[in-house]
Parts: C-alpha cells; structure tokens; sequence
C-alpha cells in the first residue's frame, strides 16, 4: 500500500482475525465499532478500525501534520488531520493475537473510551455545535411562529402559551450553539487547529461590525416592539387583573426572546471581529 503512493496505511483488526482472548468483548462490539462510526461520520473517513496500532506511514506526510497531543490521543490525531490534509489512506486485514507479555492491559475501557470520544468532539464543532443549533433554531422558530398567532390543536392536545416557552428556548439555545460555532469554526481555523470553510471565509467577508451591530439592535427593537403590545393590551383594562393572560403572555414570552437574541448578535458581533482583527494584524 504504501508503494502504491498511499500516505497513510493502517491495520484492521476488525476486517481481519481476532484470536480468542485477544480483544474484550465490550471493545469489540461496542467501544471500537461505535468509536469508529462516530469518527466517520464527523471526518468523512471511511475507515473500521480507529484504533489500530499498527500503522505505516509517510515520514514526511506524517511531520506535516503537526501532531501535537502526546497520549493516547495522537492515534486519533494522525487519522483526522491526515483526513483534513487530504492525505490518501487504506486499511490492510490482519490477525490480531492477545498480549503475551504476561502483564494486565493498560487501558481502561470507560475512562479512555471517553478520551478519544471526547478528542472526536473538540475537533468537530459542525456537529457538537452548528448541526444541533440549526436543528433547535428550525424547530423553534416554526413552533414559536405558529403559537404566537395562538392556540394549536397537535392530536387532540391544545398547544398554548406553555409550550411557547419551550418553542422559545429552543430557539434562544439554538442560536447561541450557532453563534459559538461561528466563534469556534473562526478561531479554529486562524490558529490552523482546524482547516479553513470557504463557506465561512465568504461569509465573515461579507460581515462587518456595523452589520452585525444593526442587525442586533434591529431584532431587540421588534422584541421591545413585542413589549409594547402587550403592555398596550394591559392598559386596556386600566392595568388590573388580565382576564385573558395567554395572549398577553404570548407577546411578553415572543419579545423577551427576540431581545435575548438580538443581544447574542450585538455583543457577539465584537467577538467575531475582535478574531477577524486579531487575525489582520499577524
């Protein structure tokens, strides 16, 4: 493999033999497999066997890198920069015997599980942050949209004011998730922790503080906008008692959103060009 030009050669064990006693069953059924899944689907490899020691590789492919972790870590880290350099890999079957060295494993199956899971996390913002935010905004936007014109009936159950709230925290929580995405994905890649998006590159291009100043204030005038409403309808009975509660609660829960996220985007617009300055400057 590696004379046919490929950067990166590993062994498998799981698309090879494992001799009895060689493996832990929970490693091989579940920690490994699951461990792998999740690694190629937020890298784009295509790999079975993350974990396998038995690697050969370019020397000065390798040292381009810039491997920087120094445990059991820097396994996954050969794979997901080599994946991010575009460096070519195969996978070659081999036998996997147990340990004879007459000793018990170092490993320790939960505690090192949860190191590389959460290596795989830190090195994927996409889909520990933008993905899941994405999701939340969606989803609580079109709930919080249809609510705030009024109850909906989902299945025999009226959807009311209460579930606005939620609709709307998914939405305040989603934005945050993307918001620190941006910030993430932005520091990541001027640091080189992470490769460059075109797709963001082109989009902090085209931002500018005072965009993202004016859209902020923009959406927390509409939330104090909402407030307005609401107090409007509580004059209207001399601010007493609120026969019907919903309907101006449904404008105070709308506004306290809408400034909630406006005050993301306004002070968030001074972290985002503090890392676009940052980065002019070096």
């Amino acid at each position: 493999m590696l004379r046919a030009e490929k950067s990166l050669v590993m062994g498998s064990r799981l698309r090879g033999e494992i001799k009895k006693g060689a493996m832990p069953t929970l490693h091989r059924w579940l920690g490994n497999p699951i461990l792998t899944w999740i690694a190629n689907l937020f890298f784009g490899t295509r790999l079975s066997d993350y974990h396998c020691g038995l690697r050969g590789f370019d020397r000065k492919t390798i040292l381009s890198l810039d491997l920087q972790t120094t445990g059991m870590e820097y396994a996954s880290e050969m794979i997901i920069r080599a994946a991010f350099s575009g460096a070519s890999m195969a996978e070659v079957p081999i036998t996997y015997y147990p340990d004879r060295r007459g000793r018990s494993s170092h490993l320790r199956t939960w505690r090192d599980g949860w190191r590389h899971l959460r290596f795989l996390l830190l090195f994927s913002p996409d889909w520990v942050f933008l993905y899941p935010g994405f999701a939340l905004m969606i989803a609580g936007f079109a709930l919080s949209a249809i609510l705030l014109v009024g109850p909906f009936e989902l299945g025999g159950v009226t959807l009311d004011v209460h579930t606005l709230l939620f609709s709307a925290t998914m939405l305040v929580l989603g934005t945050q998730l993307v918001l620190i995405a941006i910030l993430t994905k932005t520091y990541a890649s001027h640091t080189g922790l992470l490769p460059g998006s075109t797709r963001l590159t082109a989009a902090l291009d085209a931002f500018s503080l005072e965009i993202g100043l004016a859209a902020g204030m923009a959406v927390i005038l509409l939330g104090f906008a909402m407030y307005g409403i609401g107090f409007y309808q509580w004059s209207q009975v001399e601010f007493g008692e609120i026969s019907n509660y919903a309907s101006t609660l449904r404008f105070s829960i709308t506004g306290t959103t809408l400034v909630a996220i406006g005050g993301m985007l306004f002070f968030g617009s001074f972290v985002i060009s503090l890392l676009g300055f940052q980065v002019e400057t070096q």
